[in-house]
């Protein structure tokens, strides 16, 4: 028999934190976030928790842990979008029904005494947390900002009476085999008619962040707003993505573009392939790990595509010319073999047509849930 257990104590985070490091160890695509930073979930640093309410569950089955779950109520967005929805996330089980009915049971019931009516998932307290369910690509390594799942997920969530509410599309970019010098004059046309220019260019990456940093998420906000399961960053949440990030940030792959008020107007950010460097650790920054980090942060062999966006007003002024011939003179580095998009929204064609510009190839896909409760 199945039992679950709300977590309280310190040893019961603990091993919701270790049981998927167990449940994947020695999986060549797994890649686990780090440690700290989820056993910080359930402190203060997490600032999330001013702003949500959530419940971690363990599944116990003969005295062992067998699955576990994260329940999130985003007030936030609930409020913005006039919904009343749970949010589930950090679902992880062994192969069996039972195990994931329990702890689907346990979100239902805990969304049920909030006065919810539904439950979304896999998706975290923001957009630039793990979401999705990788439902096709299980023989791809995954990337250091998206959760890797055992492909007999899918259907323990669907036989809970989940059914799909969104699905995302990721690509893998590879050197363009011949430059287009068109495509690179359209570009430099495009920031000369619009007086735009490239921001902080010869500036190190703690000062280009200390002065570009806010014009960045607020060009986030607007150009991500309308977007699946998207909430507008607060002060908090802006300097806790800056502190995660800071030590993998290479001041190479990040592009401002901004207006003669100096206000960022589009922007690209890439980060370095940093999964096989937490690989071996199980996301502990030991001092193995911290070395093999900072090797791949200045030498990386692939490149993480995270965010890019384009206020509306520029959407059709050229921009995503330059950032797509940036993203190409990235590839073309040396060390650097392939470049990921992440999630890209299926329906997002206007995002996927830029991938034409390079070879590549449509590798993985994620899935979103919804069940009325």
């Amino acid at each position: 028999m199945v039992k679950v257990i709300e977590v309280k104590t310190k040893k019961e985070r603990k091993e919701f934190v270790e049981f998927p490091l167990r449940l994947y160890k020695g999986n060549p695509y797994f890649v686990p976030p780090l440690y700290m930073d989820e056993m910080a979930l359930f402190t203060d640093k997490n600032i999330y928790n001013k702003t949500c309410k959530s419940a971690f569950f363990l599944a116990v089955k003969d005295g062992k842990t067998v699955g576990r779950i994260q329940a999130i109520i985003q007030y936030q967005y609930n409020d913005i979008h006039n919904t009343k929805q749970v949010r589930f996330t950090r679902f992880d089980s062994l192969d069996d029904v039972e195990i994931a009915t329990a702890l689907f049971t346990a979100v239902e019931n805990f969304a049920k005494a909030n006065g919810m009516e539904e439950v979304v998932g896999p998706l975290g307290y923001s957009d630039l947390e793990r979401e999705g369910l990788l439902i096709e690509g299980f023989d791809y390594l995954s990337t250091f900002e998206e959760q890797y799942n055992y492909p007999y997920y899918a259907s323990l969530i669907e036989a809970n009476g989940y059914q799909k509410d969104v699905d995302w599309v990721e690509s893998r970019l590879f050197k363009s085999k011949q430059q287009d010098e068109r495509l690179q004059k359209f570009a430099q046309r495009a920031l000369e008619r619009y007086h735009l220019h490239i921001g902080g260019e010869n500036l190190g990456k703690a000062k280009f962040i200390k002065r570009y940093a806010k014009g960045i998420f607020d060009c986030i906000d607007e150009c991500y707003k309308d977007l699946y399961g998207v909430v507008p960053f607060t002060p908090e949440m802006m300097k806790q993505m800056i502190d995660q990030f800071m030590l993998i940030v290479n001041r190479r792959y990040v592009v401002a573009i901004c207006d003669e008020n100096e206000t960022v107007v589009a922007f690209g950010l890439c980060l370095p392939g940093i999964g096989p460097a937490v690989q071996k650790s199980g996301g502990r920054l030991t001092l193995p790990c911290l070395i093999r980090l900072l090797r791949a942060a200045k030498k990386p062999k692939s490149i993480d595509l995270a965010l890019v966006g384009i206020l509306p007003k520029y959407r059709k002024s050229g921009l995503s010319a330059y950032i797509m011939t940036k993203l190409n003179e990235m590839l073309n580095e040396p060390h650097v073999e392939y470049c990921e998009t992440n999630l890209n929204l299926e329906t997002n064609n206007n995002i996927q047509t830029q991938w034409k510009n390079f070879d590549h190839i449509q590798h993985k896909r994620r899935r979103a849930y919804k069940k009325k409760v």
